[in-house]
């Protein structure tokens, strides 16, 4: 994972985020480039503008702009990252673009980036928003790190994976190979009558150790809890610092209206969460 993107915004925990980014960098000797993040600007506006668009002046733009490259640009100052470095495998920095781009844009940029790192959306639609998180997922076709308000001490040490045996928790799987293959400890979580047709958990762990992972796999009841509360219950009492989990694996539509493990997580995740779709 040598290109890592950073969409930067002024919010509250932007700090937790750029922390989680610096210490996957560290990990691979990575590159990181963090470009301004705005919300996505509407090409006709009708008379009767809908209540969740925020739309942003010349001058507003240019401010925020301004803000998210010098907190990018600060921050990586403090921690001594330089932008350039003849050693291969030292983090690097740089802030690409010189105009705010907007969360659909995430989506189409991110396809060259080996890892897309957003915060955790609110409730509200302020920054950090969900449709930045569902850009990157449903049209960057990379892992999306998503980070929680606090900062994480480690990231990649004991890893959790939610196992549905699903196509989208596999394919999660495969583009997480470099952060599992340096991991400490690998928990393939499975979950009694969650998830559909698919290889068991211990399938998964069996054919990971093939490719050096030191994996295990457990298989959890649900009780009276829903997947979502299952899965970040059991991680937290694995300790983990990294949740594993496809994205949507369920219509968005129909989480949307019953709910579903993907929007629990979204929500309440404590801990960084590296999903794809």
């Amino acid at each position: 994972m040598k290109a890592i993107l950073v969409p930067v915004e002024p919010h509250s925990f932007i700090r937790s985020v750029l922390d989680a980014a610096l210490l996957i960098a560290g990990r691979f000797g990575s590159h990181v480039e963090g470009l301004a993040l705005g919300p996505d600007i509407p090409e006709v506006i009708a008379f009767d503008v809908p209540v969740g668009w925020t739309i942003l002046s010349e001058k507003e733009q240019r401010e925020h702009l301004s803000r998210s490259q010098h907190l990018f640009e600060e921050f990586m100052l403090s921690c001594g990252v330089p932008r350039k470095s003849e050693a291969a495998d030292e983090v690097t920095c740089d802030f690409v673009g010189q105009q705010l781009f907007a969360d659909s844009y995430i989506g189409s940029f991110g396809r060259v980036f080996d890892l897309i790192v957003l915060g955790r959306p609110g409730a509200q639609d302020e920054p950090p928003r969900l449709a930045t998180l569902e850009a990157a997922l449903f049209e960057g076709g990379r892992p999306v790190l998503m980070v929680p308000p606090a900062s994480p001490a480690s990231i990649g040490e004991t890893v959790v994976i939610a196992w549905n045996g699903s196509t989208e928790t596999a394919r999660t799987v495969a583009l997480a190979m470099p952060i599992l293959k340096k991991a400490g400890r690998v928990i393939v979580l499975a979950l009694d009558s969650w998830g559909g047709d698919g290889p068991s958990g211990a399938e998964l762990a069996f054919r990971l150790e093939r490719n050096g992972v030191r994996a295990e796999a457990v298989v959890r009841r649900l009780n009276t809890r829903s997947p979502g509360e299952a899965i970040l219950e059991e991680a937290a009492s694995f300790h983990a610092d990294l949740l594993i989990k496809g994205a949507y694996t369920q219509s968005r539509l129909r989480q949307m209206i019953f709910g579903g493990a993907t929007s629990h997580i979204i929500s309440h995740a404590g801990i960084p969460v590296l999903m794809a779709h």
